[in-house]
């Protein structure tokens, strides 16, 4: 057993089964062991690689969004630059790199990164090295005012709770132990059905549903920083709530059982683009249409950015191909359909006048 396994063994049979979104916040932060606490998971020698790491396009495209929101906000002269879930600093650091080519922009920036993790902190500092920024442990930390903020696979990382349809209600999944390993159960009493999304609760039995309450949350905080705000999230899932389990783990970019290494593999679960939608509305936010991420970057102008590339670079032409044909690829499971963005605003007179929300 891992030495976050042992602890929540012990956990487990000291208070009983837990939930699965309290087994996914202790497996990513658990201060001693978490996954997130003890390593830099990115690249081709870790675990998974995200889209910055793919290509530089990918950030230098959220500078152009970036930019675009600080004209639609009206150019306000100071700005918060806001990334959560920051991995290595490489998105920021391509972002502000485009930022140059408008001196105007630039100026405006002040810079935040909200990280909970020391090891990434440190790489991200590494990164950055020369580049004013100031770093959080939540957004609150971040200073009021007109803010602009990028998320790119954060929301995937967030705690989810599942629930099953038995023949008599619904029953929530739980994490506990069986023959000395854990092991997935359902709790003994039914749940209330209000926990289940509406559409969902006439579904058969046997259907498994995921929530992620964190959404609120987040919501809440980004209503909580007032006008201007533009915010865009890119991850990948499903741009309507359904049924189905998305709950998975990888370790050396291959999938393994989300019970067996706690502490030592990714977990993450899809997006319900449609439930963040609902959870910013509710908390006085205007959400935008979920696009994929193939739309996404053709919109800000992938095209002209890497012929530009292409040309200013030819040796490393088919390295610069090979990322950008990654990044929009549009079969099922490619980055270019399966992930996604929609971007939040404060209002819905700014949400109409950013990037792709029409």
């Amino acid at each position: 057993m891992t030495a976050l396994a042992e602890d929540l063994a012990a956990l487990i049979a000291s208070e009983g089964p837990i939930p699965v979104d309290r087994y996914m916040a202790l497996a990513l932060g658990h201060p001693r062991h978490g996954y997130y606490m003890t390593r830099d998971p990115f690249g081709a020698g870790g675990d998974f690689i995200t889209a910055p790491e793919i290509s530089q396009v990918f950030g230098e495209l959220m500078g152009v969004w970036a930019a675009s929101a600080w004209d639609a906000m009206g150019r306000p002269e100071t700005v918060r630059l806001v990334e959560i879930g920051p991995g290595r600093g490489t998105l920021m650091a391509d972002l502000l790199r485009m930022a140059k080519a408008l001196p105007a922009f630039a100026a405006a920036l002040d810079v935040h990164l909200v990280e909970t993790s020391p090891v990434l902190m440190a790489r991200q500092q590494a990164t950055l090295a020369g580049m004013p920024a100031t770093w959080h442990r939540g957004l609150e930390g971040v200073p009021s005012g007109p803010t602009i903020l990028i998320a790119n696979e954060f929301l995937d990382a967030l705690p989810i709770r599942q629930f099953v349809r038995a023949d008599k209600g619904w029953r929530e999944r739980l994490v506990g132990m069986r023959d000395g390993a854990l092991a997935f159960g359902l709790s003994r009493d039914p749940v209330p059905p209000g926990l289940v999304p509406e559409a969902l609760r006439a579904a058969p039995p046997g259907t498994l549903v995921e929530i992620c309450p964190a959404f609120v949350s987040l919501a809440a905080a980004l209503a909580a920083r007032g006008a201007p705000l533009a915010a865009l999230f890119i991850d990948y899932g499903h741009a309507t709530s359904r049924g189905g389990e998305t709950l998975q783990a990888v370790k050396a970019h291959r999938p393994v059982d989300p019970l067996a290494e706690p502490g030592e593999a990714d977990l993450t679960a899809h997006v319900d683009f449609a439930a963040f939608a609902t959870a910013a509305r509710e908390a006085g936010l205007a959400a935008g249409p979920v696009v994929p991420q193939r739309d996404l970057l053709f919109g800000l102008g992938l095209a002209a950015r890497a012929e530009r590339l292409a040309s200013a670079r030819p040796e490393a032409f088919e390295t610069l191909r090979a990322g950008v044909e990654r990044l929009i690829d549009p079969a099922p499971t490619g980055m270019g359909a399966l992930f996604k963005a929609t971007a939040i605003a404060s209002d819905a007179a700014l949400l109409a006048r950013l990037p792709l929300v029409d």
